[in-house]
Formats: C-alpha cells, structure tokens, sequence
C-alpha cells in the first residue's frame, strides 16, 4: 500500500494563500510519515512516563486534529465520537495521512476571498464555538508538527530512531 508524503510534493507555482496552507500541511505530512515510518508494538506502546501519552496514544490525537484540518475549508464540525472504533496502527497511519492529503488539496489555489468562508469549528452537543481559519495554523497544524516531534523523541527513546536520512528542509529522503 502506498501512502501519501513519503516525500513533499512539487511545490506550488504562486503564493496564493491556500497555496501556502497547504504547503505547512504537506510539510506536517512528510513529518508524520516519517515518524511514523517502521513504527514496531514495542514502540506504540512506549510512554515518557506513567501519565503520559504512549505514541499510539498521541498517533490517535494527531488522528482527531487531522479531522478539523480536513473539514475547517468546508467549515464544517468534527464532532469527536463518544465510543470511537478502536483503529490499528497501520489504518490510522493511513487516515491520516489520508486526511492531511485531502485538506491539502482542497486548500491549494484558493484565494483570500476563499479563505475567509474557512471555519474551525467546534461542536459539543448542542453548543457550537466557530473560528477563522487562521486558528488552525496556530491551533490544529502548530500543534501536530508538535506531537509528530514528540513521536520522533518517544521513537529514539524507545529505541528505534527515525531514518536518519529524512531531510525535511528539502522534503525528500535519501533511499
């Protein structure tokens, strides 16, 4: 099965805004697939501590902001599920990677004017809470970049560091 973002794609020809937008969410794409790359059991189930987040743990959450990433162009809700189906590590890797995929792709060209009709949107029950789309760049992708770096520490902790010939700056690993 290939999966998305073993390496970034061609990068886009304007600085059109959704252009760029979907360039941070290319580049958390190529991270993600790399920190995920050859995970073991061994690895998902490490945890920093006793309270902390195992990396399969943190997979899951990295997994529920992809949502709000996906659905934030169509200012639509992701609405967390109350009994989520449990996923395996290889089905959630593939979700996504799939999600950050399809945001990608549905941000690309778009103008400002597009961008404005853009929401995060939070619902619980009856209660909705809407947000410009500049919150999820320092919200949802700011803070996947983030967990995705602590999978790569949680990773080489465990005991099976990351490819060492990732090269995020240019997007592509050496084989």
């Amino acid at each position: 099965m290939k999966l998305p973002y073993r390496e970034i794609p061609k990068y886009p020809e304007n600085y059109l805004p959704g252009n760029i937008l979907a360039r941070l969410i290319d580049g958390l794409g190529y991270r993600f697939y790399w920190a995920t790359e050859g995970l073991t059991e061994h690895d998902l189930a490490y945890r920093p501590s006793e309270k902390g987040r195992s990396i399969f743990e943190t997979m899951e959450h990295i997994y529920v902001l992809s949502n709000n990433i996906l659905l934030a162009p169509d200012a639509k809700p992701y609405e967390k599920p109350i009994n989520p189906a449990p996923y395996s590590f290889k089905d959630l890797r593939k979700k996504t990677l799939g999600n950050l995929q399809s945001a990608s792709s549905k941000v690309k060209n778009a103008t400002m004017e597009d961008m404005e009709n853009y929401k995060v949107i939070f619902k619980k029950g009856e209660h909705k809470f809407e947000f410009p789309i500049w919150n999820i760049i320092n919200g949802m992708i700011s803070d996947c970049i983030h967990h995705t770096g602590q999978i790569v520490l949680m990773r080489r902790a465990s005991g099976n560091p990351q490819n060492p010939n990732v090269n995020v700056f240019m997007g592509k690993t050496k084989e």
